[in-house]
């Protein structure tokens, strides 16, 4: 009987050739957030100019920061913070689901069941276990917070997010993990602009996580990749910048 094969082989046969892409905007101060939340400060602590031998920087910002990860106890007092989620949870097979069209046709736009059917023909079941990226097109909007939000004149934001019936679907049909996506928030504009935020709190109730602001989905294959996001270990923290790439060829 042949013997195993070691993981290092698995890795050279399995990523020779593969396309490592940057799922993660490299964030700064004045960059798009949601609106109550303070700007960034940054602060050079020790710099060359000043004559010292190595360059440090401070960073204030809070945990919802540019690409970053939502674990549950983010909108459910008791939940798991970022310390609490699995290593084992950081590397998952990749669902692109696509909706680009749709916004194009309209900024307000949000995935339907019919979405996830004609993914599954084109490409068989959704695995369980896996994470569930939302293809929107929005984060070509980085940085501009204007566009980002794409307010009307009543100041209401218009901007995709998920729905309520493919979100219900994914998690207790399909089984999967996580979801992640492009816009700021879960929640379409229209919804967030008036307070609600039940869809969030709702991925999050399931004891799910998700990644929010995802860069660079266009170029990826909606079946196939994986994805590897990882954040610090921060002791009962409730969000953190996340560092996300996929896989794919």
């Amino acid at each position: 009987m042949a013997a195993p094969l070691s993981l290092w082989e698995v890795y050279r046969a399995a990523f020779a050739g593969a396309i490592f892409t940057d799922l993660s905007h490299a964030f700064h101060p004045g960059q798009p957030r949601f609106s109550a939340f303070p700007d960034e400060e940054r602060q050079l602590v020790f710099d060359y100019p000043k004559g010292d031998a190595f360059q440090v920087h401070r960073y204030a910002f809070v945990g919802q920061w540019g690409t970053h990860v939502d674990p549950p106890v983010h909108f459910v007092e008791g939940g798991r913070a970022v310390d609490d989620l699995p290593v084992s949870d950081m590397l998952l097979p990749l669902v692109v689901l696509d909706i680009r069209e749709k916004v194009a046709a309209s900024p307000d736009a949000t995935p339907e069941l019919s979405d996830i059917v004609a993914w599954e023909e084109r490409n068989g079941p959704i695995p369980a276990g896996c994470f569930v990226a939302l293809r929107t097109g929005w984060s070509s909007r980085w940085p501009d917070n204007e566009r980002f939000y794409n307010r009307s004149a009543d100041g209401v934001s218009h901007c995709p997010g998920w729905s309520r019936a493919v979100l219900e679907e994914l998690f207790e049909k399909r089984g999967i993990v996580a979801i992640g996506h492009e816009q700021i928030d879960t929640d379409p504009g229209m919804a967030t602009s008036k307070g609600d935020f039940s869809l969030e709190h709702y991925v999050l109730s399931r004891d799910r996580w998700q990644v929010e602001l995802l860069a660079n989905l266009d170029g990826l294959p909606e079946a196939g990749a994986l994805i590897m996001a990882s954040w610090p270990k921060a002791k009962g923290g409730s969000g953190f910048p996340a560092r996300a790439v996929a896989i794919h060829r």
